[in-house]
């Protein structure tokens, strides 16, 4: 293991990270909220950090194997994750312990949503701008950032990439060099922001809270501004736009690209994911329309705007609500959670198994059936036309596994903790599935946790993020073998 290389890699990514803490600087200045120290001394608190990691190696070159990819990847989210949390944990305002303030900032970055904050209508704006912020920079991956940069500074990024985005079948590399595929995904990224911010404001947002919301919405994080969420607003009109960009956000920016590139939607209509996840989509919305509808629990126009938007949201995992869906009698609720672990399409900022995985467990499920009637037939998997090898089934089939493994452990242990089995399952839910809001105890918030199930939950937070294997093979004995 090559200790100097993922040392100077971690000093570089550290240092980065400090200028992220500048625009809440800028913030806090323009309100006078009384937190720009706060963030001043955050930022040179990153910054010497890194800088104390880089200086000693700076002179390294060499380049960066697969094996030290993977724990780079996760060292640099474990320790974004504590030096994210370094102004909530200094700020007055909220008054959070070190556990809390970790929670909330692995919970951001990973665009999970899940808060232990009550009370963010009260909250400076500097604070409100900082969660906003992490959660848009943990939507596209910030080691894919690094990805365009570290090549300038002698360090090479595609295992870097490989790790981050370990998606089942479709090829990431969209452009013939890596960093060009970076900067592409996050021009596209950041187009999608811009857009989203404009149509918010023209629908009736605050700019503060047009530019915060769009930063939670394409990054389908669900942290808001306000502690009623989307609901603050009482707009159908802000409620729609936030459903076309939380579906936009949701579908393979691999697409995205191509449709732009090309001037052309045929990527869209061609794609057996983005059809899957669309008509998911569709039937989940239908369902809710038609239960609060005929449960006579909203008349048709609420029932029709409120079963679409929490279908869409919850879908995708991106965890924004307009009404305390969680209290809904029946099904609903349940069936809603299980809609997020589904997710969204692969190379999105969706979280959950991901819809094409689903898809060839399903596929690979039919095949199973057919060859009980068919002994001897030869049948291929397919995704549109393309027949796939065994050896992506396996994976998939392997990655359902151990997320069934890692998703039952933190199930145990939060019981064991004294969770009641509805809290329980739907917190490692919400959390292994990057969507936020659960049931029972954790429909609101978080707060009333133990330490204890935090640090778990945190835990189940990198787990989802990083889809299970880039963080589970660290506890393999091969991995650390020679």
């Amino acid at each position: 293991m090559q200790v100097s290389i993922i040392q100077k890699v971690l000093g570089l990514l550290l240092m980065l990270f400090s200028f992220t803490l500048l625009p809440p600087v800028l913030v806090s200045w323009w309100y006078d909220d009384g937190l720009l120290q706060t963030f001043g001394n955050g930022f040179l608190v990153v910054l010497l950090t890194g800088l104390f990691f880089w200086l000693p190696v700076y002179s390294v070159r060499r380049e960066l194997r697969l094996r030290e990819g993977f724990l780079v990847v996760v060292l640099f989210w474990v320790v974004l994750g504590l030096a994210g949390a370094l102004p909530f944990y200094f700020a007055e305002q909220p008054l959070l312990s070190f556990t809390d303030a970790v929670f909330e900032s692995v919970s951001a970055l990973t665009t999970t949503g899940a808060t232990v904050i009550v009370g963010l209508d009260t909250l400076p704006k500097s604070i409100l701008f900082y969660r906003q912020q992490l959660q848009w920079l943990g939507g596209m991956g910030i080691i894919v950032l690094a990805v365009a940069i570290l090549p300038m500074l002698g360090v090479g990024g595609m295992q870097l990439y490989r790790a981050e985005t370990p998606g089942p079948v479709k090829d990431t590399k969209l452009t013939p060099r890596i960093t060009e595929t970076a900067k592409a995904l996050w021009f596209i990224y950041l187009g999608l922001t811009i857009a989203c911010a404009l149509a918010y404001f023209a629908a009736g947002m605050s700019a503060f809270d047009a530019i915060t919301h769009s930063f939670s919405t394409v990054a389908i994080g669900g942290f808001s501004t306000h502690d009623d969420s989307i609901g603050y607003f009482q707009s159908q009109l802000i409620e729609m736009v936030a459903v076309v960009f939380m579906l936009l956000a949701g579908v393979n920016f691999g697409l995205h690209f191509m449709a732009v590139r090309n001037l052309t939607l045929s990527p869209y209509r061609h794609d057996s994911e983005f059809k899957t996840y669309f008509f998911f989509l569709l039937l989940i919305a239908l369902i809710s329309v038609a239960y609060l509808y005929g449960h006579e629990l909203y008349d048709f126009s609420d029932a029709l705007h409120h079963g679409i938007f929490q279908a869409v949201s919850i879908g995708t995992t991106t965890g924004f609500t307009t009404a305390a869906y969680f209290d809904w009698p029946g099904f609903l609720p349940v069936l809603l959670l299980f809609a997020s672990f589904v997710g969204g399409c692969a190379g999105s900022t969706g979280g959950g198994m991901k819809v094409i995985r689903v898809l060839l467990l399903y596929k690979q499920g039919m095949r199973e059936m057919m060859r009980l009637i068919h002994p001897n037939a030869q049948i291929s998997v397919k995704v549109g036309k393309k027949a796939l090898s065994d050896r992506v089934v396996e994976a998939v089939w392997g990655f359902f596994a151990a997320y069934v493994l890692v998703f039952s452990v933190m199930l145990l242990l939060l019981m064991l903790a004294g969770l009641d089995q509805v809290t329980a399952f739907s917190a490692v839910a919400a959390c292994l599935n990057n969507l936020g809001p659960g049931l029972g105890e954790v429909g609101a918030h978080y707060a009333d946790l133990s330490d204890f199930v935090k640090w778990v939950l945190a835990l189940t937070m990198l787990f989802g993020r990083l889809e299970i294997f880039t963080l589970l093979v660290l506890f393999t004995p091969a991995f650390w073998n020679r």
